[in-house]
């Protein structure tokens, strides 16, 4: 299944029986990003602040002071069920007087959550691949005219001795036709290698 991440921040609010609940939900690359966005937005004075994120493939979630998965696990089921990654969404609650019960935290949050990223921009997650590759000084301008033709990123390239080397970011479905044009394109003089899928 392909992932979606957010284009922007976004957020939804709802009430439940006078408590306010608001949803903000932000991209994120990694834990530590994820981390610094729940302390930007959190409200302290808020009663609960409950959260969830999910990066490829790792997820953490919190209740604060919540009922035990009433909260944070309902947020990343949230995450997931819209088919977002690389996200992360916090919740924050102020109490209105009249106690939910457990399903109804895990509508408010959840709900909320969803909403909140159902609404939201999304923009596609597309796979990246790392290529390294070597060849002759004299097929230098053949290979920069490829290039110039693919959304591939130059990240390094290296004079030497015994020619260039050039270490390039493109997405993995562009590898395979970009690796048989350069071969095309060099008469097999290009030495490909170290194709990594690149976090």
């Amino acid at each position: 299944m392909n992932l979606d991440t957010l284009a922007a921040r976004a957020e939804h609010a709802i009430e439940v029986k006078h408590s306010r609940f608001l949803a903000q939900a932000a991209p994120v690359d990694s834990p530590e990003a994820a981390m610094a966005f729940f302390a930007e937005v959190g409200d302290a004075a808020a009663t609960h602040n409950c959260w969830a994120y999910r990066i490829d493939g790792q997820y953490r979630f919190n209740d604060d002071g919540e009922p035990a998965s009433t909260a944070g696990r309902p947020i990343l089921a949230a995450i997931e069920g819209q088919g977002f990654d690389r996200v992360a969404v916090v919740v924050t609650r102020w109490y209105g007087g009249i106690k939910l019960g457990a399903g109804g935290l895990v509508r408010a949050y959840g709900g909320c959550a969803a909403e909140c990223l159902r609404t939201a921009p999304r923009q596609p997650l597309v796979a990246m691949a790392l290529l390294h590759l070597s060849y002759p000084f004299e097929d230098t301008g053949a290979i920069h005219a490829l290039l110039a033709q693919h959304p591939a990123e130059k990240l390094e390239e290296r004079f030497t001795a015994e020619g260039v080397h050039m270490r390039l970011r493109l997405p993995a479905d562009d590898v395979a036709p970009l690796k048989t044009r350069l071969r095309d394109a060099t008469r097999d003089r290009v030495c490909l290698k170290d194709v990594e899928l690149d976090d």
